[in-house]
């Protein structure tokens, strides 16, 4: 009878001076991008944060905090091929950002064959919600927030009925999207969007952990352990 459990890989060693190579890298990942390549538990996972602003085309001003989707994309390809990285954690306390953007990132972690779960703190707002429940397994904090509401956006259009229907195709995108990676339905966040009762300035909802859960946009209401004893279960069950 095989055993149900993988044994953790074993890592080679590394004499002094490639130790502190690998502890100089990991470190400057954590600051410059806020990634930890991999965990040293008894699997190897990686997480990923996205965090303030997820910016896309255009720079995002100096005094804010972002997540640029031109280096989430190649650790998002690493971890695919990357043979020893055996699970993701992606934890989520954004604003928003740049929809594009937003939803190519979210597209990539529904794609990754590895065992994979999201964690929301703080935010997961706006485009964040796509991220949010594109792994497996969606886990949200009690405290957390997330503000559903339509398609905006800053700056100058042309007033022609083309750009309503540019609008109008992003956001069927954004619900179609959601409503296939969660348990909520098309029709209910597009009700949800479109609340004009909550937001004083804005038209939408503001949901905090248990109501995401009730509504089915995240699958369960729980915190870091919750999400990484899901991902230890799935890579030990073989899937």
């Amino acid at each position: 009878m095989e055993p149900t459990s993988k044994k953790a890989k074993s890592r080679p060693k590394l004499n002094p001076t490639e130790s502190a190579a690998l502890q100089r890298l990991e470190h400057d990942l954590i600051t410059d991008s806020g990634t930890v390549p991999a965990t040293k538990g008894r699997h190897a996972i990686h997480c990923l944060t996205v965090i303030g602003t997820i910016e896309g085309h255009t720079l995002a001003p100096d005094a804010q905090k972002t997540t640029k989707y031109e280096h989430v994309i190649p650790q998002l390809v690493d971890i695919e091929e990357d043979p020893e990285i055996e699970g993701l954690l992606v934890i989520l306390n954004t604003v928003g950002g740049d929809v594009e953007a937003g939803l190519a990132l979210a597209e990539l972690i529904a794609g990754v064959n590895k065992p994979s779960a999201t964690l929301v703190l703080g935010g997961g707002h706006s485009i964040g919600i796509p991220l949010a429940v594109s792994a497996r397994r969606s886990f949200i904090v009690p405290t957390a927030t997330m503000t559903v509401h339509p398609v905006r956006h800053s700056g100058m259009v042309l007033g022609v009925p083309q750009t309503l229907r540019y609008f109008e195709q992003m956001q069927e995108r954004i619900v179609g999207f959601v409503a296939s990676h969660s348990k909520i339905t098309a029709r209910r966040f597009t009700a949800l969007m479109h609340n004009t009762g909550e937001l004083v300035m804005d038209m939408g909802t503001v949901l905090d952990g248990r109501q995401a859960v009730e509504e089915g946009l995240i699958d369960e209401l729980g915190g870091l352990g919750d999400a990484l004893r899901y991902l230890y279960k799935e890579i030990e069950s073989g899937r």
